[in-house]
């Protein structure tokens, strides 16, 4: 694992993650999971120079697709003395990744619809 091993964005992933972004996901969360989609495992450095995003928000988006149960860390040891160096991967497909992403706005966007409902419902009975 080295850099040699990262890509940088091209133009077709970044817009898939400005797709993403356009979703609702956001932009360091989608950056990162295009990154680990093209790159398969990367530790944390390979992410910031992959993505071109800054270690506090490598760390907030991977707390973040950790949450979501989207990624696997692991623990290798350093070559130098001091910490282990965590290395991540997509615990999900990509694919099924969306379809989460999909189900979860297909209720955000019938609850809406729901509360619209209920308002309409309230109004007519005035």
């Amino acid at each position: 694992m080295g850099l040699e091993t990262t890509n940088g964005f091209t133009p077709r992933d970044e817009e898939v993650a400005e797709l993403l972004t356009d979703i609702g996901i956001k932009r360091n969360v989608a950056r990162v999971l295009v990154f680990l989609t093209n790159n398969g495992e990367a530790t944390s450095r390979e992410i910031e120079r992959g993505t071109d995003l800054r270690q506090p928000e490598v760390s907030i988006a991977m707390r973040y697709l950790k949450e979501c149960n989207w990624i696997d860390v692991r623990e290798s040891k350093s070559e130098s003395k001091g910490r282990p160096v965590k290395i991540y991967n997509l615990s999900r497909s990509i694919s099924e990744i969306v379809d989460t992403i999909e189900n979860e706005k297909m209720r955000e966007a019938r609850h809406q619809l729901d509360l619209i409902q209920k308002m309409r419902d309230c109004i007519s009975t005035r």
